[in-house]
């Protein structure tokens, strides 16, 4: 297969941890025989250097003409970086935002897993983590409260703010079809997770989401309140295989699974459109502070590369390699600073990719 990805090294850290899942990519199409090109894009503050803007319109026309884009981290230190002297639609992130929208990207996976050799570093109780989980989180990105229209103003000599949650059919639909693929790619069960004893968008969701799930009749489908649905993912996180829910809820659920794994290193992240288009990242921060000493953990972007090859070129086995490579060299026991721990042999970024290469084909 031939694959066109473009790429966005971003900041901070973000070109050493691309490289790596870049020199990973490059393994995968050597040993099953695939033909890979990169366009190298600027977003970000590194774009700011350089054209006075974090997204330019060039950057994004070609981002659309890759078949998938793969990026690093984006952003700075907000306290000392120039970048934060800008006006907000002129900042790193703001370029993101932009990006996300002119690439119609609705649908946003967290992957959320506990390995079996970082149990100790997992916050829940021992009896929780030693059931381990593998969970992921589909979260509804451009509709909802985030998007809706909102206002500040003076009534009756208050003042009084509206944020308005509204959701379509078309909407729902088109999320609840994406959970449910991807749940066929799992352990087939979906927990759609709303307010639906109190919001009438809620009850919408629900409604269309049981509508979609006629269509997949091998998927389980179970509704879960979003209250109890927090309280369950550090009962008893086991249970979950695909968490699908709306934008607020997806954005506050999300970042609670990542943490109850311990290691926000580790953790992927994707974002789809409707056709097989995604954008692929790590979920942690630029880290400005260690760029350029060669030790952050390249993990996350790495099986970001893998969520590309299982969800942009629908390549499962090459998908499969990488993770189960990842797992073999954290077996071994080899660590980043970040995920370190006493027995354990730490190495830094270099390394770490070189030896998730070494596993693949084998």
């Amino acid at each position: 297969m031939e694959m066109k990805i473009g790429v966005i090294k971003g900041d901070g850290i973000g070109p050493e941890i691309v490289d790596e899942a870049m020199k990973v990519l490059d393994r995968v199409a050597e040993v099953y025989g695939h033909s890979l090109s990169y366009t190298q894009l600027l977003m970000g503050g590194a774009s700011i250097d350089v054209n006075g803007v974090p997204l330019t319109d060039e950057t994004l026309e070609a981002a659309k003409a890759s078949d998938a884009v793969l990026m690093g981290s984006i952003g700075g230190d907000a306290k000392t970086s120039p970048w934060y002297q800008l006006e907000p639609s002129k900042r790193p992130e703001a370029g993101l935002l932009q990006l996300r929208k002119g690439l119609n990207l609705f649908a946003n996976l967290r992957p959320a897993v506990l390995y079996e050799e970082l149990k100790g570093a997992c916050p829940l109780k021992e009896e929780i983590a030693d059931r381990g989980f593998d969970m992921m989180i589909m979260r509804e990105l451009t509709g909802g409260l985030y998007f809706g229209k909102r206002s500040t103003q003076e009534e009756d000599g208050v003042l009084v703010a509206r944020d308005e949650l509204t959701y379509s059919e078309t909407e729902i639909r088109r999320i609840a079809k994406r959970g449910f693929d991807i749940a066929m790619k799992r352990k087939k069960k979906v927990t759609s997770v709303d307010k639906a004893n109190v919001l009438d968008s809620s009850r919408l969701w629900r409604k269309i989401v049981e509508e979609v799930s006629a269509d997949y009749p091998e998927v389980t489908l179970e509704h879960m309140l979003v209250d109890n649905c927090a309280m369950q993912l550090v009962k008893d996180p086991a249970q979950f295989d695909v968490i699908l829910t709306e934008n607020m809820f997806g954005d506050i659920l999300s970042d609670e699974a990542s943490m109850v794994t311990g290691s926000i290193g580790m953790l992927a992240s994707a974002s789809l459109n409707d056709m097989k288009f995604g954008l692929y990242e790590p979920s942690g921060g630029s880290a400005p502070d260690i760029a350029g000493q060669g030790i952050a953990n390249p993990i996350a972007t790495i099986l970001s590369a893998a969520m590309m090859l299982r969800y942009s070129f629908d390549l499962d086995r090459e998908a499969d390699a990488v993770e189960k490579a990842v797992g073999m060299v954290l077996r071994d026991g080899y660590r980043t600073i970040d995920i370190m721990s006493e027995g354990k042999k730490q190495i830094g970024t270099e390394e770490m990719g070189d030896r998730i290469c070494a596993y693949i084909g084998k």
